[in-house]
Formats: C-alpha cells, sequence, structure tokens
C-alpha cells in the first residue's frame, strides 16, 4: 500500500485469500494435514506468494502511467512478464526440492514445507496472469500523466530513481571493484560461518517435561515402584506443577510424534509433567535436575524436554562396537572417562554395564534319574511355584483368561527356601529339590545390543546447558584420538546421537541437490536460452550467504537442519530475481536499446518489484522468527534475501557488463518497453 498505492495495493492484498483458499483446496486434495511443519510452511509462503502478483500488477500500473490503456496495459504485462515469472516461480519452488526427496526420518519429517511452498507458489503464478489483470483493470485508477509540453510522464525519472541510476552508474563503471569487494566479502563470510554454532533440531516449546527413572538391571517392578512413588509425593507437594502421569515398567505411549520411546523394562519408569508456562517449565526442570541429584543418587536419572525433528534420545552418544564384551565394555568405560572430563556434560554413563543376578540349578542327571525325576517335571515345578501354570481359561464376552496357579507370594520371594521346594516324582512322591540339584547364585549380562551383528555398548551424556552437541562432540574428538588408535582391529568407535541424526539428515538432503541444480539449469536455459548467462544467474545463488552469515551471528541463533532447509531454500529466491532482471536486460536490447543503457535503464526498472518482493518475504519472516523450530530459518532467509536483494540490484550489473565487457555507448532510438 505505501509503495505502490491504494487501489494498486489493494490489488495485491486481494490476492492473497484468493491463493489460501486455493492451496488449501489442494493441501485438502492431496491429503496434506494442518500441523506445525505445514502451518509453518504457508507462513514461509505468505512472503512468496505475492511476489507474482506484485510485478504484474506493478508494471501494469505503470504502463497505465505511461499512457497505456488498462486492457493494452494488462496485454504488455503478460506478454512480458508470466513466463520470467513462472521461471521464477518454478526455480523458487526447485529450491525446496532437496527436502521432498530426503529419503530419511528428517526428511519425511518436514517434507510438507515443500509440498505447501510448491503449491502455494504454482496457484500464485495462476493469480497474477488470471486474476491479478482482471482485478486491475476494475481497481486501478487512471493513471496515465503529462508533463507540462505534453509529452508523457515518466516514472522512473523521479528524484529517488535518479539517485539509485546514479549509484548502478557508478556500479556498473567500477565492475571490478564492485565484483572484487563482493567477492572478499563473501570469502569472508565464509570464513565467519565457523563461528555459528550448530543445531541439528532445537528442543520443542511444548509444556511437558519427561523424567527417566532407571534402576539397577534385574530390578524388580516392585523396587521400581517404590521409586516412581517416592517421587510422586515430591511432585505432590510442588504447585507449580499442572499434573503428572507416570508410567511403571514401561516408557510413556506415543502422545507427541517426536518422542523418543523406551522399551519396556522392569527396572524403567518414566514421568511426563505437565507445567503451566514455558518459564514455569524451566524452572521446575532445574528443580528436578538438583532433586533427582540429591534425593535419588542411586538411580540414574533424567530430565528432558520433548524433541523436534526425528527422536535421538541422548544429544551426546559414542558407540563402541567389537566381538568380545569384557573388551568392548573396557574401552567403552575409557571413551566414558573422556566424555566426563568436560565439564559440559552430565549424566554419564554406559547404555548396558550391570548384570543382572541369577540363580542356576546344577541337576545331579545320575541321581535324578534315581529318584525319578527328569529335567522336565523340574522345569514345571519351578514354573508352577514361580511363575504360575495355566490349569484352566475364563471367558469374558470374547476374551478368553487364563487361569494359573503357583506358590504364594511368600513362597515366591523366599530365594533361601528354593532348595526345599517339593519336585513330583514318576511314582508320585515328592522330594526336595537339593535332592536332585545344586543352587549356585552369579550374575550374567541383563541385555545385549547389538550393531550389525557386534556388540556395542554406548557411551551416552546429557547437556543441561545452552551447549551444542556438534560443538561438544567436536571439543571431544581430539581427546578421544588416544582411544581410538589403540584400538584393537575390528573394534570400532562410532559417533551417534544428535551429530549421527544431523549427518544422516543432511545426507539426505544432499542426495537430492544434484536434481535441485539439474532441474534449475533446465529453467534458466528455457528462460534464457543462453549457456552464459545462465551461468551467471546461476553463480550470484551463493551470494546469499553473506547475510545468512551476519543475520545468525547478529541475532545469535544456531544453524540448524531447517536453516540449512531455508539457505538452501533462498537460492531459489535470489535466483529468481536474477532471472527477472537478466530477461529484462535482454528484452531491452532486442528492441534497440544499447547494452551500456539496457543494464542502467533495467536495473532502475526493475528495483521497485524486485525490492517489493524481497521486502514481503523478509516481512513474512518476522513471525516465524519468534518460533523456536522455525526462528533460526526465518533469520536466514532474511538476512540472505536483504542482502542478496542489494547484490542483485548492484553486484548483478556489474557482473554483467564485465562478463560481456560491455563499453559506455549510448543511443537515442525509442524503446518501446
Amino acid at each position: 500500500f505505501f509503495s505502490l498505492g491504494a487501489r494498486t495495493g489493494l490489488v495485491v492484498a486481494l490476492s492473497i485469500p484468493l491463493v489460501l483458499a486455493m492451496t488449501f483446496a489442494l493441501m485438502h486434495y492431496f491429503h496434506i494435514g494442518l500441523h506445525k511443519i505445514s502451518l509453518g510452511a504457508l507462513v514461509l509462503a505468505l512472503g512468496l506468494m505475492v511476489d507474482d502478483a506484485i510485478i504484474a500488477v506493478e508494471m501494469m500500473a505503470i504502463k497505465m502511467e505511461q499512457g497505456f490503456s488498462r486492457l493494452k496495459a494488462a496485454g504488455f504485462a503478460w506478454t512480458s512478464t508470466a513466463f520470467p515469472m513462472l521461471t521464477g516461480t518454478l526455480i523458487t519452488a526447485a529450491g525446496f526440492l532437496p527436502i521432498a526427496t530426503a529419503e530419511s526420518g528428517t526428511g519425511e519429517y518436514t517434507r510438507s514445507i515443500f509440498q505447501v511452498v510448491t503449491l502455494s507458489l504454482l496457484v500464485s503464478w495462476i493469480t497474477a496472469v488470471v486474476f491479478v489483470p482482471y482485478l486491475g483493470d476494475k481497481l486501478l485508477p487512471e493513471l496515465a500523466r503529462r508533463d507540462a509540453d505534453g509529452k508523457v510522464h515518466d516514472p522512473y525519472q523521479k528524484p529517488f530513481y535518479q539517485r539509485f541510476r546514479r549509484l548502478v552508474l557508478w556500479c556498473v563503471r567500477y565492475r571490478k571493484t564492485v565484483i572484487t569487494l563482493t567477492l572478499l566479502i563473501f570469502v569472508g563470510s565464509l570464513a565467519l560461518f565457523r563461528l555459528v554454532p550448530q543445531q541439528f533440531f532445537p528442543p520443542s516449546a511444548r509444556l511437558e517435561l519427561m523424567v527417566d527413572l532407571k534402576l539397577h538391571e534385574g530390578a524388580s517392578l516392585e523396587a521400581t515402584q517404590a521409586q516412581a512413588e517416592r517421587l510422586e509425593k515430591l511432585l505432590d507437594d510442588n504447585p507449580d506443577i499442572d499434573h503428572y502421569v507416570a508410567y511403571v515398567g514401561a516408557g510413556s505411549p506415543r502422545f507427541y510424534l517426536p518422542l523418543d520411546q523406551q522399551l519396556p523394562a522392569a527396572s524403567f519408569a518414566q514421568f511426563v509433567v505437565l507445567t503451566d508456562s514455558i518459564e514455569q517449565r524451566e524452572e521446575i526442570r532445574a528443580w528436578l535436575i538438583d532433586t533427582m541429584r540429591e534425593q535419588f543418587p542411586t538411580l540414574r536419572s533424567r530430565v528432558s524436554r520433548l524433541e523436534n525433528g526425528p527422536p535421538v534420545g541422548y544429544p551426546i552418544q559414542f558407540r563402541v562396537s567389537g566381538e568380545h564384551i569384557p573388551k568392548v565394555r573396557e574401552l567403552a568405560r575409557d571413551v566414558a572417562a573422556v566424555v566426563r572430563d568436560n565439564p559440559a556434560v552430565t549424566n554419564v554413563h554406559l547404555d548396558w554395564e550391570e548384570p543382572s543376578k541369577v540363580v542356576r540349578l546344577n541337576v545331579d542327571q545320575d541321581r535324578a534319574r534315581a529318584l525319578g525325576v527328569n529335567t522336565a517335571d523340574l522345569s514345571r515345578a519351578l514354573q508352577s511355584s514361580l511363575s504360575g501354570v495355566a490349569v484352566s481359561q475364563y471367558r469374558e464376552d470374547n476374551e478368553l483368561i487364563d487361569v494359573e496357579v503357583r506358590g504364594d507370594a511368600r513362597e515366591r520371594e523366599a530365594l533361601g527356601q528354593l532348595g526345599n521346594l517339593a519336585v513330583q516324582t514318576e511314582t508320585g512322591r515328592s522330594v526336595p529339590l537339593n535332592q536332585v540339584a545344586t543352587l549356585e547364585y552369579g550374575f550374567e549380562e541383563g541385555i545385549i545390543w547389538h550393531r550389525n551383528r557386534l556388540p556395542t555398548v554406548t557411551v551416552r551424556a546429557d547437556i543441561y546447558g545452552d551447549e551444542q552437541p556438534a560443538t561438544l562432540v567436536g571439543q571431544l574428538q581430539p581427546k578421544l584420538q588416544g582411544v581410538r588408535e589403540a584400538l584393537p582391529p575390528g573394534y570400532l568407535l562410532e559417533v551417534g546421537g544428535t551429530v549421527e541424526e544431523s549427518a544422516r539428515g543432511q545426507s539426505s538432503v544432499n542426495a537430492g541437490l544434484p536434481l535441485f541444480v539439474l532441474v534449475v539449469i533446465t529453467l534458466l536455459m528455457l528462460q534464457l536460452r543462453r549457456f552464459s548467462l545462465t551461468t551467471m544467474v546461476f553463480l550470484t545463488a551463493p551470494l546469499g550467504l553473506i547475510g545468512v552469515t551476519l543475520f545468525l551471528l547478529l541475532f545469535g541463533e544456531p544453524f540448524g537442519f531447517v536453516a540449512m532447509l531455508g539457505t538452501i531454500a533462498l537460492t531459489g529466491m535470489i535466483m529468481r530475481n536474477s532471472v527477472i532482471l537478466v530477461d529484462q536486460i535482454e528484452q531491452d536490447i532486442s528492441q534497440g536499446r544499447s547494452q551500456w543503457d539496457a543494464i542502467i535503464e533495467s536495473t532502475v526498472r526493475r528495483f521497485r518489484p524486485i525490492a517489493l518482493t524481497a521486502l514481503t518475504a523478509v516481512l513474512a519472516m518476522i513471525p516465524l522468527s519468534r518460533s523456536d523450530f522455525f526462528g533460526p530459518m526465518a533469520v536466514a532467509i532474511m538476512g540472505g534475501l536483504i542482502v542478496a536483494t542489494a547484490l542483485t540490484l548492484l553486484f548483478l550489473p556489474a557482473l554483467y557488463a564485465a562478463w560481456f565487457r560491455v563499453k559506455e555507448t549510448h543511443n537515442d532510438e525509442p524503446v518501446t518497453q
């Protein structure tokens, strides 16, 4: 409204609900639901879906201001901008293509970003070439102006455009200086990018906290329940907790898609604690961390926020694999000692270490046969006493329930009396168990984890501060080099956790980059029809990294997986503007302008639509920048677009002039566009 005028701006504003309605209809048709990712994609698309409408109505308004009729202005906007806009729209959509082709849990989690943005961009182009000319015909005011001498008013002779024309002229004349400075700034941004903290996905903004309790391996359900009840009393006394639920012997069912679900285990309990606000959640989290450390020192506890993205669990993980379990565990303890030395990590442990207590039954087969007892009889006697034997069934509606017989609680719990268990012989008499067997008390592995058929022990650790897992793993890797060099042949030390999952997600996205490059080059060739112009436009794409690095450092945002997706998509947005400008230069040259004048005047004429489309995208990122999930992506796109727009309008004309060795020549032939 401020830049185009009230009625011209109204045409663009009316296109927004129209595009949204068509997008929602297509989302319903393709079964794309409304959730965190698709809603964020809609906000992201909001800044892109008006680009084509702005370009179309701005061109129509300018031509009407220059004296064209409404119908002729609408037709001119169609013939001069429709297909460059389509190419730019498809290039912008192609920027999200690596998300669609990512074959990983991370790609599946974020795929609807590509789906929603692509649908909205396509229908926005249809709106711009079909509905905007009609709305412009009905709503645009009579804009034709004439100067005092009766000539048609030139809107590009205003003082602002005169100053901008002089700036572009300076950049083209001193093209080598502009190109050199741009390249130096780009190299500097690459160097500074190392200072940007790396992240996979940020924690969720949900109000739940997860509290895990893990007793020693082999602990009974009764022991686990007793510890859970102790924690329940403490939670009941805290007024800041809205409510909680506890699960003993298993983890919480999946009430949230990225939940890190736990396997059933008698020695494990999990609490879901709900608070009233983010501030209270953080206060309760700090209180729980201190409480678990002080009140439950014999347990392995964990207090964690819910995750975004594919579930990872412990953020710091190192896996040790090998053939022999004792050696694997020994190496894992060496790794744990190194990890424990880092003050930023806590709760360092091995995922399986404690053995379980067992009682082994050594049967004297000769004596057992002499007394008429066989192994099957012994097995049935122990099962009926300790576990229970089904003797009948009870039907309740369509469900059959076993009726079992087993020893009383005192008999099952008194392990010292197990030797007196009566075992029936073949003759019907009974003999004590210790007459045919001896009891041996010992230990065995309660659980053995394998990975790629090798026993694998994982060293796991938590981060309770603000440090990023990638940063801490980078600090630990050099210190683990000694352990890695001492590994026997056939033993492996691998990084897991957040770093591994992030690398897996990034690899899946990188696998789609060749397709992205192929699609973009194909579209550029179809539109520009010259390999030199295609190469020039393609080379402008990475320059957005200057703004990405600057804004991420300025706002203290990490570069995570979602920010990486935004940076890839940013290249499509940059090339879109470059295509529009280069195509305008080529059209001017074909209409008889000299190359020098075409570069200058095309840049001046394309300034307002390029700046407006970039500004709408930047403003649309402001709501997303407040999101924990989409914030880094929004900041990256904002910074990249601001810098890239300036470079498109200043660096690209200089690059074009240098690329084709354009000399300063002028002609006065009239140009019709």
